[in-house]
């Protein structure tokens, strides 16, 4: 048996993280197997995935640039070649790799990846995360051995015979996290005789939130409470000084936050982004949320996510363009109103898969028949 597996895909956290929890599980089932990432050059998981301690190829892969100037003009005519040339490189990195089973989860690397593989005659795989899957899956669909996915209602995208719902997989320490623990307080220099509210704008950030949390630090320095706030890298790399300088022992202000398990395990409220990562990890997690759905997303699937939970009671759901007045209040609210809180908690909990993971690796064996 080979016991070979390419896994591509990336761009955010959203695809990164659960390729990675993929990848850790089939080396904890099959612990002699040989993985090998294929992603796209400068994005995140170039860093990423070697940092958890996978090889990774990259390609030179972009997307439709929808910026209408000369710039983006002729970079969309670029775009065919650079189809073709991530194509081509794919193809010759899966050819000397010979897997058994190429897994796409999403993102610019994983369409030329998955091709170049069923073109081989490869068994492949898509992980689709969202309840509406982007063009490159749908296109993938006929081909691909089975489709895991999160969502009802995918028959209308995928063929039905293909699909599988499993939930979508979180990493082993978001799924038996405990919380409130001496060590992860301590990792952020917090203390446990206060309030910690989290906030967190996926992988590449939030400008909203950013913006949100300058506008009202002064407020929630008056509350009393601790305040994680991940600004995502590139706002960091812009931030005003005064506002680090503002930093203190109970206010943190990071790019990136590593270690979600203990960042979870100290937040009393969190304020999110609704992406499928996200919105499976804060099940779990199980405490209370405020989510503010990107507004951009394909066919405003993060307001979909946000609503089914929301519509439960389960959390709150705030429109983008209204966080600005609506965010700062309900803070306030929900640090102040232990009962609702609790009912937040007791909600979301009941929405949780844990077992996703497991369904996913029960199909990838089924696949390689292991």
């Amino acid at each position: 048996m080979k016991n070979r597996f390419i896994i591509s895909g990336g761009g955010t956290g959203g695809h990164i993280f659960p390729a990675l929890a993929i990848a850790n599980r089939i080396k904890k089932e099959i612990p002699e197997a040989d993985i090998l990432f294929i992603g796209a050059d400068n994005k995140m998981e170039m860093r990423r995935v070697p940092e958890a301690g996978y090889p990774i190829e990259g390609l030179t892969i972009y997307g439709i640039s929808r910026d209408f100037s000369a710039k983006g003009i002729i970079r969309n005519l670029k775009l065919p070649f650079v189809l073709l040339k991530s194509y081509n490189k794919a193809k010759k990195i899966i050819k000397q790799f010979d897997p058994e089973l190429v897994i796409g989860v999403g993102g610019f690397a994983s369409g030329p990846a998955l091709r170049a593989a069923n073109a081989l005659k490869i068994p492949t795989l898509i992980q689709e995360q969202n309840s509406y899957p982007g063009v490159t899956n749908k296109m993938l669909a006929k081909q691909v051995r089975k489709i895991c996915v999160a969502y009802d209602g995918l028959e209308q995208y995928f063929p039905a015979d293909k699909i599988v719902k499993t939930g979508n997989p979180v990493r082993d320490e978001i799924i038996h996290i405990v919380k409130k623990t001496d060590e992860a307080y301590q990792f952020f220099g917090f203390s446990k005789e206060k309030k910690t509210i989290l906030v967190v704008g996926g992988s590449l950030g939030c400008q909203t939130f950013n913006r949100c949390m300058a506008a009202h630090l002064d407020e929630i320095e008056q509350m009393g409470v601790q305040l994680l706030w991940q600004t995502g890298e590139s706002f960091y790399k812009n931030i005003d000084p005064t506002l680090l300088a503002r930093q203190n022992d109970n206010i943190k202000i990071v790019p990136f936050i590593k270690n979600m398990n203990h960042a979870y395990g100290v937040a009393d409220l969190i304020v999110s982004r609704a992406g499928a990562l996200a919105i499976s990890e804060l099940t779990i997690v199980g405490s209370p949320t405020i989510l503010v759905p990107f507004p951009y997303a394909a066919e405003d699937h993060q307001t979909k996510n946000a609503y089914a939970l929301s519509s439960r009671k389960a959390a709150y759901l705030i429109p983008d363009n209204k966080a600005k007045d609506e965010l700062m209040p309900l803070i306030k609210k929900l640090m102040a109103d232990e009962e609702e809180c609790r009912t937040l908690s007791e909600n979301i909990k009941t929405m949780a898969q844990p077992d996703a993971i497991d369904a996913i690796m029960e199909e990838i064996k089924k696949i390689i028949g292991a």
